[in-house]
C-alpha cells in the first residue's frame, strides 16, 4: 500500500476499489460458510429488497437501490438463472411487467437474515476498533457527491489554478487583431455580422476609446485569449454597456470570462458608473448563465442597434 502514499489522494478510486474487493472476497465466502451456495455478493441489495417489499419492476429496484436499470437487469437474470427469482409475474393491473422471489429465493430468507445478523455484529465491533466510523463517513460522501460530483469539484480546481495564469490589462494598439478576430469568430459561428459590430471592431479607438470607455483584454501565457468592451452610453440610466466579451475557444474552462467581466465592472465603478448595460441572446446559454453569476438582471423596452438582440440586462454597481 506504500504506492497510496506516494500518489495521495488522486488514487482514492484505486484504493477503494481494492477495499471493496477484498470484501468482496469475504463475502463470497461468508455465503458459502452459511451453505448459501452459488450466491453472488452483488446480488444482495435486490434479493434483500425483494424478501423485505414483494414484487417490484426493473425500474423500481433500479430507483431503490441506487443501479442503473441495465445493471439490475443483469442481475435480475443472471438470479433467474440461479432459480432465485421468478420475472415472469404480473402485475396485479397487468400493466406492467414485475419480478419476485421464486419459492427457491423465499427458502433462504430465514438464512440469510441470520447471516445478516452474525454480519452486523461483526462490522460494528469493526467499527468500534476504528478510529474512524467508515459507515458514517461512507453516508456523509454519498451526500456530498449529490450535491457535487468529484468531477465538478475536479474541474473547479483546474479552472481555479489556470485562472491564476490570466492577467487582465488594458487595451493596447497590438490587441485590436485579436479583439476584431475573437469577435468575428462567435459572432460568425452563431449570428451575422452587422454595421454595429464593423464600426466598433474596426475602429475601437473612434467608437469606444475617445469617447470614454475601455476595453480589457486577457492574456494567457501572454497570448491574448479573451476580450471586453466598456462603452460609454449617452443615456439618463446607465453609464455604461458591457459589449464584445469574447473568449477563444481553445481557452474557455479557465474562468476568462468570470475574470473580465469582474474586471469590466470594477472598471465601471472607477469611472463613476452606477449601473451597466448589455446585450444579448439567449441562445448563447453559456454566456446568459455568466451574466447572471455576475449579477446581471434582465431588463426590459430599450431600443437597439442589433437584430440578433433578444435579451437586454443590468448590473447595479452599488448592491
Amino acid at each position: 500500500m506504500n504506492v497510496f502514499e506516494k500518489t495521495g489522494k488522486m488514487a482514492l478510486g484505486s484504493r477503494m476499489r481494492i477495499l471493496t474487493a477484498k470484501m468482496t472476497d469475504d463475502a463470497a465466502k461468508i455465503y458459502e460458510m452459511y451453505k448459501i451456495d452459488g450466491f453472488i455478493p452483488k446480488w444482495f441489495p435486490v434479493y434483500f429488497l425483494l424478501s423485505e417489499e414483494g414484487e417490484k419492476t426493473i425500474t423500481e429496484i433500479a430507483e431503490e437501490i441506487g443501479h442503473s436499470q441495465p445493471s439490475v437487469t443483469k442481475i435480475v437474470k443472471e438470479m433467474t438463472k440461479a432459480g432465485l427469482i421468478n420475472d415472469t409475474i404480473e402485475s396485479k393491473d397487468k400493466r406492467r411487467n414485475v419480478v419476485g422471489l421464486s419459492e427457491k429465493g423465499k427458502a433462504l430468507s430465514e438464512t440469510i437474515k441470520i447471516q445478516c445478523a452474525d454480519i452486523d455484529a461483526a462490522v460494528e465491533l469493526m467499527l468500534n476498533e476504528a478510529s474512524h466510523n467508515l459507515w458514517e463517513a461512507i453516508r456523509e460522501w454519498e451526500h456530498l457527491l449529490e450535491q457535487k460530483s468529484l468531477f465538478k469539484r475536479v474541474q473547479e480546481q483546474k479552472k481555479e489554478r489556470e485562472s491564476k495564469d490570466v492577467k487582465i490589462v488594458e487595451f493596447e494598439p497590438q490587441y485590436q487583431e485579436a479583439f476584431k478576430a475573437l469577435n468575428e469568430e462567435w459572432i460568425s459561428t452563431y449570428f451575422e455580422m452587422e454595421e454595429a459590430d464593423h464600426k466598433a471592431l474596426d475602429h475601437p479607438n473612434e467608437y469606444i476609446l475617445d469617447k470614454g470607455g475601455k476595453i480589457l483584454v486577457a492574456l494567457y501565457n501572454n497570448e491574448p485569449v479573451g476580450v471586453c468592451a466598456l462603452i460609454k452610453m449617452n443615456d439618463p440610466d446607465y453609464g455604461y454597456e458591457m459589449a464584445k466579451m469574447a473568449v477563444s475557444p481553445k481557452a474557455q474552462g479557465k474562468n476568462i470570462g468570470w475574470l473580465l467581466g469582474k474586471a469590466i465592472a470594477e472598471k465601471a465603478k472607477e469611472l463613476g458608473a452606477s449601473k451597466i448595460f448589455l446585450e444579448s441572446n439567449t441562445k448563447l446559454k453559456p454566456a446568459i448563465n455568466l451574466y447572471y453569476k455576475l449579477g446581471f438582471q434582465q431588463v426590459f423596452g430599450r431600443e437597439t442597434p442589433y437584430k440578433r438582440c433578444n435579451i437586454q440586462m443590468e448590473l447595479n454597481l452599488k448592491d
